[in-house]
């Protein structure tokens, strides 16, 4: 049986208004009605899925049922588990109740007819433990917790999907783990590795560790598919033009600076910035500083002061 995370079939965080999830359901219903998409399965197995959890979280007291039950299991959507495994004694349950409501097993037997009351099992101890097919003499399997930690990576590990080692603290102790960089993963994003979280009680699987991925380059932003890297040049190449080297994720390249640029403005290179969804790149805007160097030899001061009289 696979757990069903309602609250991410409707796109929405576990703490979404009611007003959030109604709207959030009558957006999808339209995107995926059978008359909007003829003849699409994948559309028709979608709007299954909403019309399901809207089932669920539309209903507060329903909601509230399924809320007590994902605060206990902390099961990721998808989550392919066998509920005899998690305390639930289903050897004499019966199933005549399977595939009633059109929905899906794992409705069925938590919110159906015939299925399992949580209320019982969790608000009346040993007494609903016996209720509905429980034994109360079986210890809950549950799933260890989930632990988040930061990770810094190069841009360029982000635009080529580098493969790194890290030295790692997990809650059993340091460990060197082998990642793959996700090609294009933005900042804030995370890498699940399944298992290297929270060891499992009673039996339950161990919980996951996600890597929270920010970037250590501090003269690079990210900004969608798009990259803005500071460019410092001198005085006199801002005012004449003329080619420089840059140094960019991709390597070293050799820039054309337009005569009269001034600070904050940008040069743009096409098809140098991050990784997009269909696997292209955005640009790089080099975001041009003007520098003045901190030691002038006395023919460059002499310069200077010529300029500054013929500005006069």
């Amino acid at each position: 049986m696979k757990y069903r995370d309602y609250y991410e079939v409707l796109g929405l965080s576990k703490d979404a208004s009611q007003e959030q999830i109604k709207k959030a359901y009558r957006k999808l219903a339209k995107a995926y009605h059978p008359d909007a998409n003829p003849g699409n399965k994948e559309a028709e197995e979608k709007f299954k899925e909403i019309n399901e959890a809207y089932e669920v979280l539309g209903d507060p007291e329903k909601r509230r049922k399924y809320d007590q039950l994902g605060s206990r299991f902390n099961f990721a959507n998808g989550y392919d588990f066998d509920p005899s495994q998690f305390g639930f004694n289903t050897r004499n349950a019966r199933y005549e109740f399977r595939g009633s409501s059109g929905f899906s097993d794992f409705f069925d037997m938590f919110f159906g007819s015939g299925g399992i009351n949580l209320d019982d099992l969790f608000g009346m101890g040993d007494a609903g433990f016996k209720h509905r097919g429980f034994s109360s003499g079986h210890a809950f399997a549950q799933k260890g917790e989930d632990i988040e930690t930061e990770i810094k990576i190069s841009v360029a590990d982000g635009i080529m999907g580098n493969e790194k080692q890290i030295s790692i603290r997990t809650p059993s102790g340091m460990k060197k783990l082998a990642i793959k960089i996700p090609r294009g993963i933005q900042p804030n994003g995370k890498i699940r590795l399944k298992g290297q979280g929270g060891k499992g009680r009673n039996g339950g699987p161990d919980g996951d560790l996600l890597l929270v991925v920010n970037f250590k380059d501090e003269d690079i932003t990210i900004n969608g598919t798009d990259l803005i890297q500071k460019f410092e040049i001198k005085p006199w190449t801002a005012a004449v033009g003329g080619k420089e080297t840059v140094t960019t994720p991709d390597g070293r390249i050799i820039v054309s600076v337009p005569a009269g640029i001034r600070s904050g403005e940008s040069i743009r290179i096409p098809g140098k910035g991050y990784p997009n969804s269909i696997g292209g790149r955005g640009d790089l805007y080099l975001k041009v500083s003007i520098n003045n160097p901190p030691h002038l030899n006395e023919k460059q001061l002499e310069l200077f002061r010529k300029l500054k009289e013929l500005d006069g």
